[in-house]
């Protein structure tokens, strides 16, 4: 069965943009993402240099109690998603909801999340680890929250393949 797919909004965070026009500025202009690490102390890894994202604001898109319950990557897919329903047109309802899914692709999920409660079991016992945990952690959990951001009822599911897993979403 083949049927047509209509892509209307496109959405971005990436580290050479936090949206569609930087990227693809930056992308034209040959700019790399690569720089060092920031994020955490590279000193015991060989490499010290990765392609992370910069200058990004949660709080543009999501509420700051949300912010908390959600990891990056979570954050991540809910700012390009409503940058993609704002350049599509679309306000807070969308047409027909049955008919739209939301398929995102992820290496691992919320790895940030896993470092920080395991460090947390690890350090401070059991009773310290989040309730959020499970939900924070799950790779599916991105394409769950643009789901219900959006009250989009079709295909809901991620795909979780290491590198190709935005290639196959």
């Amino acid at each position: 069965m083949t049927r047509r797919v209509v892509v209307t909004g496109l959405g971005l965070v990436t580290p050479v943009g936090n949206d569609v026009d930087t990227t693809w500025a930056n992308l034209l202009a040959g700019r790399s993402g690569a720089a060092h690490i920031t994020k955490f102390d590279p000193e015991r890894l060989q490499v010290r240099f990765a392609c992370e994202v910069k200058g990004f604001d949660p709080l543009q898109y999501i509420d700051r109690k949300e912010v908390r319950r959600y990891d990056l990557f979570a954050q991540f897919a809910l700012a390009a998603a409503h940058q993609a329903v704002v350049q599509a047109g679309l306000d807070a309802t969308v047409p027909d909801p049955d008919r739209i899914g939301v398929i995102i692709g992820s290496g691992i999920g919320g790895m940030q999340t896993f470092e920080t409660q395991c460090s947390l079991y690890l350090t401070k016992g059991p009773d310290r680890v989040s309730p959020f945990f499970v939900p924070m952690f799950i790779p599916d959990i991105a394409a769950g929250l643009v789901s219900i951001r959006y009250g989009l009822k079709g295909p809901n599911f991620a795909t979780v393949s290491a590198c190709a897993s935005s290639a196959h979403a």
